[in-house]
């Protein structure tokens, strides 16, 4: 069975170099190694800025001295064009100061001409490098760009879901509450039809007329609380009221709201977002705070909306911040990530917890 060739990749080097005889010492030292090369050769400023700016290259030689430009110059020029490109100092004399010199400023080797059998391991190294660094470079790249997909995908879910439970409250509030609403007119109506001998039938038509307007008010408070019509129509200030004093009411807690004394001008996303943070928050009071007292502030600054909600609860601490599954939490910055908003979250043993919320008007 014949034996499969591999096949050593060409390694393209831009060499600055003003000596040819160097030049060639140089190349003779790499073929030597089985490193097979294409260099470009220059040996002036002009032409080795040309081929920085026009040429790619897997890694760049260059002597230190050459007339009317230095290594460290050209070095410059290769790092701020080409970073990623390792530079390899090929130089007649270079003292250990100097040398370090080159490395501190990003050279990634430097290699004397009396010692050139060093360079094949240098290149190889160099390049051995390089290539890790792209490796994790381009997993980083990924990552990030699975990160911002993710993200992205839960903005949309978190539309989604908004704009399903707008819809499951209008069809509940439209349906269910007009057919609730008509049965209530009519049990009314059979009632007061009744003669007097029927006050057992009245009875029961009068327990039925409040059975149904308990529902009633079940449904107002099912469609409340898949999306209140109060933040669609009157404005975050008002969702946040109403949502404190039914907190209030359920628990007991006292929920004081501090609101601007002029109306915020703020889109509905923006709102949405600052409301279920703070149904979010009162949620996380109720489970986890041992409260008496919440506190909400609403601000409307010059770049910001933002949103203060503290406690006097048991406090919060960094292993509770930290912990991966504290999926509330996390959906708070998440809903306010799209717009590059901010969400700090302190609180030290028996001090009570604050919550910040910070979202610009505009992206900037």
């Amino acid at each position: 069975m014949p034996r499969k060739t591999v096949t050593t990749p060409v390694i393209k080097i831009l060499h600055l170099e003003d000596d040819p005889f160097d030049a060639d010492l140089i190349k003779a030292a790499l073929d030597q190694e089985g490193i097979p090369s294409e260099i470009v050769l220059v040996g002036s400023r002009s032409d080795y800025m040309q081929a920085v700016e026009n040429g790619s290259f897997d890694i760049i030689l260059s002597d230190y001295s050459l007339p009317g430009f230095d290594g460290l110059s050209a070095l410059a020029v290769s790092t701020s064009r080409h970073p990623d490109v390792p530079f390899i100092f090929v130089s007649g004399k270079m003292g250990e100061e100097l040398a370090i010199e080159t490395l501190k400023s990003g050279a990634t080797d430097y290699v004397l001409k009396d010692r050139l059998y060093r360079l094949g391991p240098s290149v190889k190294r160099a390049l051995k490098e390089a290539s890790e660094r792209s490796g994790r470079r381009r997993a980083v790249e990924e990552l990030e760009k699975s990160h911002k997909q993710m993200r992205s995908l839960a903005a949309h879910l978190q539309s989604v879901r908004e704009e399903e439970r707008l819809k499951i409250a209008r069809e509940i509030h439209d349906e269910l509450g007009q057919i609730l609403t008509l049965l209530k007119f009519d049990l009314e109506y059979i009632r007061d039809a009744l003669t007097d001998d029927q006050n057992k039938i009245r009875d029961k038509i009068e327990s039925d007329r409040d059975l149904v307007m308990d529902s009633i008010s079940s449904v107002k408070r099912i469609c409340n609380e898949l999306r209140p019509g109060l933040l669609d129509h009157l404005g975050i200030e008002a969702a946040l009221e109403w949502q404190a004093e039914e907190f209030q009411r359920r628990t007991g807690i006292a929920c004081a709201v501090d609101l601007p004394q002029d109306s915020i001008d703020v889109d509905i996303d923006r709102a949405t977002a600052l409301f279920r943070i703070f149904q979010e928050a009162l949620t996380n009071v109720i489970k986890h705070s041992e409260a008496t007292k919440v506190m909400v502030k609403l601000t409307d600054q010059a770049a910001a909306i933002t949103l203060d909600i503290s406690d006097n609860g048991t406090g919060i601490s960094k292993e509770q911040l930290n912990k991966s599954n504290s999926f509330g939490l996390l959906g708070m910055r998440e809903r306010v990530h799209i717009w590059n908003g901010e969400v700090r979250i302190n609180g030290g043993k028996n001090t009570g917890a604050s919550i910040k919320v910070i979202i610009p008007k505009e992206l900037g």
